[in-house]
């Protein structure tokens, strides 16, 4: 819920940013274009890390590695989740960029659970920890001062739409995991508990953008 208001929140920020860009770029129909290409990019590479570490696990090779090809990406992901933040500061949305960072904290908590689940039993130096935090937590930093510094409205338009298809990414894998997690209780994937978390994320998010604003 807390996402899904985050989506439509920053798609139509980008949309009036896009209104301010220069008629020849078409910026208005590149945002959602490009939304829905880095949705698919971030959705992709999921699928092929996921598979290469199933393939890592049959053949017995190190957590370590499949540690780190996670955190890989997962920085790929939180990319797109910093230029967005970045892109919502540079514009005046400061509301919108807290939402952004309050939002995006959430998810990336489980993130770092799934980062440091292979290495429970085998327990590393402690510098691969920090090279693995650095992997998965850095680009989302360099995302940040990128869509902040950059004061262009086609640009900035540019990395919302990115951040919308990250977010949009994030909406999936968690949409996936909530429905496999149904399924494995005998529940269906929408039931009033579903239903009730989504429309209390969405309602949270409402509320606090009525208090800010």
């Amino acid at each position: 819920g807390l996402l899904l208001f985050l989506v439509i929140d920053m798609f139509q920020e980008a949309q009036e940013v896009a209104l301010e860009a220069p008629v020849s770029f078409d910026a208005p129909v590149l945002v959602p274009l490009l939304a829905v290409l880095a949705a698919g990019f971030l959705i992709t590479v999921s699928r092929w890390l996921n598979r290469r570490a199933e393939k890592l696990h049959q053949r017995n090779d190190t957590s370590l590695r499949l540690a780190y090809q996670i955190a890989l990406g997962i920085g790929l992901h939180n990319l797109g989740e910093g230029l967005a933040i970045g892109s919502a500061f540079s514009i005046g949305e400061a509301a919108l960029g807290v939402f952004l960072i309050v939002g995006f904290t959430l998810h990336n908590v489980t993130e770092g659970i799934g980062v440091a689940a292979p290495l429970v039993e085998n327990r590393p130096a402690f510098r691969h920890f920090v090279g693995l935090a650095l992997l998965a937590g850095g680009p989302a930093v360099i995302g940040t001062w990128i869509g902040a510094f950059t004061f262009s409205p086609f640009w900035t338009a540019v990395f919302l739409a990115i951040g919308v298809g990250a977010i949009v990414q994030v909406i999936y894998e968690v949409g996936r995991m909530v429905w496999r997690s149904q399924t494995r209780a005998g529940e269906p994937g929408l039931s009033w508990v579903t239903f009730g978390g989504l429309a209390a994320g969405i309602a949270v998010m409402y509320a606090t953008a009525l208090i800010v604003a």
